[in-house]
């Protein structure tokens, strides 16, 4: 029985690990050794000090306007154009480093100068500096640069404020117990975990959405959207200093479980086609990692009986490596995407020449 269960387990890890491969049409296997790419099914690496290599460096104002002049007919590269080198975002700092010297400024007019005005505006810079540092993270990771910044901010606000519609609507229908115990946990995970997923599919359908670095940034931005609002709600509800807290911990929430989700739907839709009911219930690829999602937010939310602050903490710290992991596991699979689509059109290529040589 523990064999079986260890079976179980150690197939499970596998498809979370090493299973975010897609499903191509006429994929050929030989693909990776014509690029030079190593064995497909190796672990993925995760080198903070590549990904983050950027950040400490100067850049220009001209590489960061680049950064977003993307997402149009002219500006958005072809397929072979696409880098599916390791991603190095940087910008995403200072625009974090822009909003916290905001929040700062607003905060010295409160303390200093006693002008209870800015508070508003306290509420709206700290619930919005994490969670939109993150989405403009997402947004330079998406190597495809098919999404313009419009793009993003539009599904930023509507599908954040659109999640929170279906959240609520969601909330009238189950009974949700106000008790603090695992099961009310894991109900709220669903029902919110559920509503930015059913938001997510129908952006990604709507902008027809067929890469995993697309999905996480659709994602990210109803993440980040969702998170923003119900922070400043939050603050409103139980006081300012709710803000320090709620800041903090958007490192690893709603963005990035949004995040994960996105990544998984593209995982589980074919190439070109919409993602359907059928394959929100058959397709194990954007499953494990959609439940994996509402483990974590469960996990977040659920106070564990007896326990203090310290407890409490050690959950998040934990919530926060898992999710960000997955992440990582999804920027992988996105350039292994970027290396096996090319890789096609490579063989592609190959074969007409091939046909054009016979036919002389």
């Amino acid at each position: 029985m523990k064999n079986r269960i260890k079976n179980i387990g150690t197939k499970l890890f596998s498809l979370v690990w090493t299973g975010v491969r897609r499903n191509y049409d006429n994929l050929d296997d030989n693909i990776a050794k014509h690029l030079g790419e190593t064995d497909p099914d190796s672990p993925v690496e995760i080198h903070l000090s590549r990904i983050f290599s950027q950040v400490f460096k100067r850049h220009t104002s001209e590489e960061a306007d680049r950064l977003f002049i993307v997402g149009t007919r002219k500006t958005t590269p072809s397929l072979r154009k696409v880098s599916s080198r390791p991603v190095t975002p940087w910008f995403f700092t200072r625009v974090f480093l822009l909003l916290a010297i905001s929040f700062v400024m607003l905060m010295s007019l409160l303390f200093i100068f006693k002008s209870n005005k800015v508070i508003p505006g306290i509420i709206f810079i700290g619930s919005l500096a994490v969670p939109f540092s993150l989405l403009m993270m997402f947004f330079e990771i998406n190597v495809y640069q098919n999404i313009s910044v419009r793009q993003a901010m539009i599904i930023f606000l509507v599908g954040g404020i659109l999640s929170l519609i279906v959240t609520m609507t969601f909330y009238m229908i189950l009974p949700i117990r106000t008790e603090i115990s695992i099961e009310s946990a894991f109900i709220v995970g669903l029902v919110e975990e559920l509503a930015k997923c059913v938001v997510i599919i129908l952006f990604i359908n709507a902008y027809k959405a067929n890469y995993i670095f697309n999905g996480v940034l659709i994602g990210a931005a109803i993440g980040a959207g969702f998170s923003v609002f119900e922070s400043s709600g939050y603050v409103s509800e139980y006081g300012l200093v709710t803000i320090f807290t709620r800041s903090f911990q958007a490192i690893g929430t709603h963005t990035i479980w949004a995040a994960i989700i996105g990544g998984a739907v593209i995982l589980g839709k074919q190439r070109k086609k919409h993602f359907t009911m059928k394959d929100f219930f058959t397709k194990p690829k954007f499953f494990v990692f959609f439940l994996i999602a509402i483990c974590l937010h469960t996990f977040w939310d659920w106070d564990i009986p007896n326990t203090g602050i310290g407890v409490s903490l050690v959950q998040e710290f934990i919530d926060i490596v898992i999710g960000w992991f997955l992440i990582f596991i999804m920027i992988d699979a996105g350039l292994r995407e970027v290396k096996t689509l090319q890789g096609q059109q490579i063989l592609i290529h190959r074969s007409k020449q091939k046909r054009l040589v016979n036919k002389r």
